[in-house]
């Protein structure tokens, strides 16, 4: 399955887009004000996969963390915090793995992408947010390159191709 996605101005220019699409039998989705939102077309918010994959890989790596550290310090025998006596030290060990295992999952799990907002999705709902209309057109190649055709006559700000 192909899609292009084309970032129109207004809503009359996405309107006068979407039925010159119609003209020609290619059916395309308007997502915008007063038509469908991202989330009803199922454009995926990148923050809320981050979030689920940081906290699932929190779920693993920070019980892994903390027995990890600990039997480091079992193991080795070092007396780093001195402070907090022999068992002390490897509860402190454990709390300095199981820290590890947090960090760990943000990295991994997608807290970077969270942060630095990562994907194609994410400039798609900024855009949308900003009153921008976008014209999705799902089919195959062949489909999708005659409405690139269409498309361009109406000058959009943004058109992007996708294959599946």
């Amino acid at each position: 399955m192909n899609y292009l996605v084309a970032v129109l101005a207004d809503r009359i220019q996405a309107e006068s887009a979407y039925l010159a699409l119609e003209q020609e039998s290619i059916k395309g989705t308007i997502l915008g004000k007063g038509y469908k939102t991202a989330d009803e077309f199922g454009l995926i918010d990148p923050k809320e996969v981050a979030i689920k994959q940081a906290r699932f890989m929190a779920f693993w790596l920070i019980p892994f963390g903390f027995f990890a550290g600990a039997t480091f310090s079992l193991i080795t025998g070092l007396n780093t915090f001195a402070w907090a006596g022999e068992v002390g030290n490897h509860i402190v060990g454990g709390l300095l793995g199981a820290a590890s295992g947090a960090l760990g999952s943000v990295f991994v799990g997608g807290g970077v992408g969270l942060i630095s907002g990562s994907g194609d999705a994410l400039p798609y709902r900024n855009r949308l947010s900003e009153g921008k209309y976008l014209i999705v057109v799902q089919g195959s190649e062949s489909v999708t390159r005659e409405a690139t055709r269409i498309l361009r006559q109406f000058e959009p700000e943004n058109i992007q191709g996708y294959k599946e």
